[in-house]
């Protein structure tokens, strides 16, 4: 399958394979005007890790609220839900899971419409396994 621009901004651009939104995104949403990371230090935004249902999402979330990790945040970005935290070096990582790409929201003309909202977490955790 081969990879093409999927989305382009003045501050970034997706690359993506077979419809889907993002496979890998490159920004400088956190970096505009700011120094180049140290050398020697990685400069990683975030790593995300996908789940394939709600309720494995769900129950991930539980495990971690369970064990006390502190959530950073949550979205709900049309076309996915996900939970955000930091790992012990202080990278992001965001969890997250996939809509069905019938339930993306598109634009009048069918363009992909992603948005950031915040989206209520006691509805995940009802929907783990």
């Amino acid at each position: 399958m081969k990879a093409s621009l999927s989305r382009q901004s003045p501050t970034g651009s997706a690359l993506s394979a077979g419809g889907y939104h993002h496979h890998i995104g490159l920004n400088t949403w956190e970096s505009a005007g700011g120094q180049a990371p140290a050398l020697g230090t990685t400069g990683l935004y975030h790593v995300a890790i996908l789940y394939p249902t709600r309720a494995e999402l769900g129950d991930a979330l539980r495990r971690l609220m369970k064990a006390g990790s502190p959530l950073e945040g949550a979205s709900d970005h049309g076309v996915s839900e996900a939970p955000y935290l930091r790992d012990p070096d202080d990278n992001g990582v965001e969890l997250y899971r996939d809509r069905p790409m019938e339930a993306w929201p598109r634009t009048p003309e069918g363009e992909l419409a992603m948005f950031t909202r915040a989206f209520d977490l006691q509805s995940l955790l009802a929907a783990a396994s």
